[in-house]
């Protein structure tokens, strides 16, 4: 690593203001920074020196998300497997021994890959062209936000139509706001957004998940609780997989977002270390259980009938309440707002499952909606902070 410092060292001239390649100096500040800690220092006035940054805090998130990603890749080799004619009728766990783990893993690293060099190559494009064009360093933000898109969607969606959705993300959702830490909604939900609205049978309904010579094999947990509904069907729970399967992850759904058990890991990862909210993430979970146990209550159909536990397990519900709601971006700040922001989240999410069998995944809806509502949160539990704080100085005067 000195051999390299000492090589950046003796290039850098050239990229700074007088240097023969200037015009390039945001693209040469962003991958100084993201391989070294900047040597940046405060000259005066008090300021807290912390050995970590924006691109290390990105990081950590990153390795949090692996476990779901290289589960993702495992299950999707999974559920081609399984359509196979020669493996037709077997459990995922009888399939593995019979075709190999390495095989399974493999064939769902060569179909998810692409999607994550899609998201990058995009998204980055984007950022480093606004870097260019206004003269400013490279945002760090899309490290993240690259490897959740990837995650996010289902592992059949066209390439192109994924480019596309990137950088409308990034360019709406990010750059006309000023870039990162500016925005105001989750430009990887704003990017499922637009595909789910732009193309929604590639987002929705049985398609994605059932292309008989391509990756899955058959409608999610979440389609089968809607066509429930919308076929009178006495129960939705006996045509979803077993709560294990859902828990560990086996069954069809978007890349990262089947396995409750990784998604699990990386929370704790995220709480642990200071950078995930564990407020947001369990008043998220409280918000959902308590609305699936109100409709249990009131039972009007099959989905509502469905266990209130099931909620949180089947769609991208544990992944939105972990990697999503607790961006420190676009939730709220202030500790009673966590909370409130959070209840509001999982209420609506699975209000919106429930109440619209045409619209089954209510997370993405639910997290954007509270995203704009977020700053408002905050606004009120500050003004009622002051109120109660003069309130207390008026007793104390009196």
């Amino acid at each position: 690593m000195k051999g390299l410092r000492r090589f950046l060292d003796k290039i850098k001239p050239s990229f700074q203001k007088g240097g023969k390649l200037q015009f390039l100096h945001s693209t040469f500040d962003a991958f100084e920074t993201f391989l070294f800690v900047p040597n940046k220092v405060t000259k005066q006035g008090s300021h807290i020196r912390d050995s970590i940054d924006l691109k290390r805090t990105m990081s950590v998130v990153i390795i949090a998300l692996l476990p779901a990603l290289l589960f993702g890749m495992f299950n999707v080799g999974v559920q081609h497997y399984l359509l196979m004619p020669q493996f037709r009728g077997l459990t995922w766990q009888q399939l593995i021994p019979a075709a190999g783990f390495f095989n399974l893993f493999w064939f769902g690293f060569l179909k998810v890959l692409p999607l994550i060099i899609v998201s990058y190559v995009s998204g980055l494009g984007v950022e480093f062209i606004f870097a260019q064009v206004k003269g400013h360093e490279v945002n760090e933000g899309f490290l993240v936000t690259g490897m959740l898109i990837p995650l996010i969607v289902p592992p059949t969606i066209p390439l192109w139509m994924l480019a596309i959705a990137t950088i409308f993300a990034v360019v709406i959702g990010k750059e006309v706001f000023g870039g990162t830490g500016m925005n105001i909604m989750n430009p990887a939900l704003l990017t499922r957004a637009f595909l789910f609205f732009a193309y929604p049978s590639h987002m929705s309904g049985d398609a994605p998940w059932a292309v008989a010579t391509d990756v899955i094999s058959g409608p999610t947990p979440l389609a089968v609780g809607a066509s429930s509904v919308a076929n009178n069907l006495p129960s939705a729970i006996d045509h979803m997989p077993s709560v294990m399967d859902m828990t560990i992850g086996f069954m069809p759904g978007s890349v990262g977002e089947t396995s409750a058990l990784m998604i699990l890991l990386g929370a704790i990862l995220l709480v642990f270390s200071g950078i995930g909210s564990f407020k947001i993430m369990a008043s998220v979970f409280a918000g959902g259980l308590g609305m699936g146990l109100l409709f249990n209550a009131i039972g009007a159909n099959a989905y509502m009938d469905m266990p209130a536990y099931y909620h949180l397990i089947i769609g991208g519900f544990a992944f939105g309440a972990v990697f999503m709601a607790t961006d420190p971006v676009t939730a709220t700040q202030t500790e009673r707002g966590k909370i409130i922001y959070g209840l509001l989240i999982g209420i609506f999410a699975v209000l919106l499952r429930v109440v619209n069998p045409a619209y089954p995944e209510g997370m993405m809806l639910a997290i954007l909606m509270m995203n704009v509502f977020a700053p408002l949160i905050d606004h009120y539990i500050i003004e009622s902070n002051i109120r109660r704080r003069l309130r207390r100085m008026k007793t104390i005067k009196a």
